[in-house]
């Protein structure tokens, strides 16, 4: 007989995996709505911890990676923007831009406490706007210019 597993706040059996699927028990989840609800309510705590909230209730969720998804990128006069699969969009620093061993890139995202992963539509966004220059690579818009890190 398989004994029954307890899920608790702080041991929920939900994971994020590197690849940003999720997981209950080591089963997929596959509903597109749950995906979108746990993507939405994922925040990450201020000692590093990562949350997932619906409304008055929480859990604690093991993430193997990046946290979110860059799901598309914009550029204002504030700088260059990313809007993320939690249903947010923010500011992103350059500097924290890097290259992942699977090649995909990723960003400091969450005042630098999480770490977002491009989908390959936001990947071939922000390299649009990347140049190289004599001082190095740089992302250019709206004529700005930021210095991209030479890993990236």
């Amino acid at each position: 007989m398989v004994e029954k597993r307890w899920h608790t706040r702080e041991d929920s059996g939900l994971e994020l995996d590197a690849q940003l699927r999720w997981w209950h028990d080591g089963e997929p989840v596959e509903h597109p709505k749950v995906i979108e609800a746990f993507n939405k309510g994922l925040k990450v705590t201020e000692d590093g911890r990562y949350k997932l909230e619906f409304g008055n209730d929480w859990c604690f969720v093991k993430v193997h990676g990046p946290a979110y998804g860059v799901t598309a990128v914009d550029v204002s006069e504030e700088g260059v923007s990313v809007r993320l699969t939690d249903r947010t969009a923010e500011l992103i620093d350059p500097a924290t831009l890097a290259v992942g061993a699977d090649g995909a890139l990723t960003v400091r995202v969450k005042d630098g406490r999480a770490t977002a992963r491009f989908s390959r539509d936001a990947q071939f966004q922000l390299g649009e706007l990347a140049v190289e220059t004599e001082r190095g690579p740089v992302l250019r818009a709206n004529g700005r210019e930021w210095a991209l890190p030479v890993s990236a």
